[in-house]
């Protein structure tokens, strides 16, 4: 029986040849909660059959002759509390090496109210970053510096002004844009401000102008934060590739701080991209509204990057909507309540000219 406080989670798996479907599902249930590879005695040392997940269905996907949907439910107990960490450390742990199937895809999760409840989710929302700028009834114009890499600080906080004043709400720095040699990252965080502000004061409008400060380490990441909140930015901006921890971390820091956080997904497509392997992006959106970033790049239909306009949409309505309902064309198995969870705002990926319009 599924509980209403279970963690659920859709996979796709496709079985090596000569392997059940049904026992495929069993063992990725197994190997993601309490199973090892063999029978072990401690076993009888605690109430296995409760926190043991299960694989309560098992449907072929329509289309395909070797690949099978697997829903699992897991006790809600599994996993600490507030922790992106734990909860992916089950979930797609080891799972994903395993022996039993040839390809494993995590299409997508309910968490539960009860666990959803342990996350703060999006420090600023929709509604407050629409009022902090003071800009409402139309979508938010932003464009990304280019050359992305190379410019010194003085032509890049030129091309924010430019860009600001020529009617943006923000420009920003592109992933891969950190502290590098030809430009360090206090210069260009002064310079992109200059810019900011002297936009600002010709317009009459709220601008802004997102900030990588994904570094090293967490303690550099903090340094540069605070050195952006202290010169005037409304907004930080981070990559996916620091890790769920780092995220968590940073969501913390600019709720405190009063920060609009913005993501980046850098790397997303290593693991969102094969069809049959690894996680479908929707996943991520997900976790990263519980993480409580702000903004998400989350795909177009157009542009330079892969998408499909039904699969984006539920991307954006899992950032979106304050409850999802099951909607196979968008790619949502599950009803799933957010818990007051604010929501995230959905970013268009990069390659949109208006010729696309």
């Amino acid at each position: 029986n599924v509980k209403e406080t279970d963690i659920l989670a859709l996979f796709r798996i496709t079985p090596q040849p000569g392997v059940d479907p049904v026992e495929a599902a069993a063992a990725v249930a197994g190997e993601s909660s309490t199973a090892t590879w063999t029978v072990v005695w401690t076993d009888l040392l605690t109430a296995c059959d409760i926190y043991r997940a299960k694989a309560y269905r098992v449907d072929p996907v329509p289309g395909t002759s070797d690949q099978f949907f697997a829903y699992i439910a897991y006790e809600c107990d599994l996993f600490e509390e507030g922790s992106l960490a734990n909860l992916t450390a089950s979930i797609i742990g080891n799972v994903f090496g395993f022996k039993a199937v040839k390809a494993l895809r995590l299409e997508d999760m309910r968490i539960p109210y009860a666990y959803l409840k342990t996350f703060q989710g999006p420090a600023t929302g929709v509604v407050v970053e629409r009022e902090r700028l003071d800009k409402f009834g139309r979508p938010l114009l932003g464009a990304t510096v280019k050359p992305k890499l190379g410019l010194s600080g003085k032509n890049y906080g030129r091309v924010v002004y430019e860009g600001l004043t020529g009617g943006l709400d923000f420009l920003k720095d592109d992933e891969n844009i950190n502290s590098q040699p030809f430009m360090r990252w206090k210069e260009r965080f002064l310079y992109c401000m200059e810019g900011v502000n002297r936009a600002a004061a010709a317009t009459g409008e709220v601008k802004g102008s997102y900030l990588n400060i994904t570094a090293a380490t967490m303690e550099e990441m903090y340094e540069r934060a605070e050195y952006a909140h202290s010169i005037g930015s409304v907004i930080v901006m981070i990559d996916l590739v620091i890790g769920y921890t780092a995220i968590q971390s940073m969501a913390i820091w600019a709720r405190k701080y009063e920060m609009i956080l913005h993501l980046h997904r850098a790397g997303n497509s290593t693991y969102a991209r094969q069809k049959n392997h690894g996680i479908n992006f929707r996943v991520i959106c997900k976790w990263m509204r519980m993480c409580g970033v702000d903004h998400i790049h989350a795909g177009t239909v157009v542009g330079k990057l892969e998408g499909d306009p039904l699969m984006v949409k539920g991307f954006y309505n899992s950032l979106l909507l304050t409850h999802l309902q099951i909607n196979l064309a968008e790619g949502l198995f599950f009803d799933m309540d957010w818990a007051a969870l604010r929501k995230c705002v959905p970013v268009a990926s990069g390659g949109i000219h208006c010729g696309q319009m």
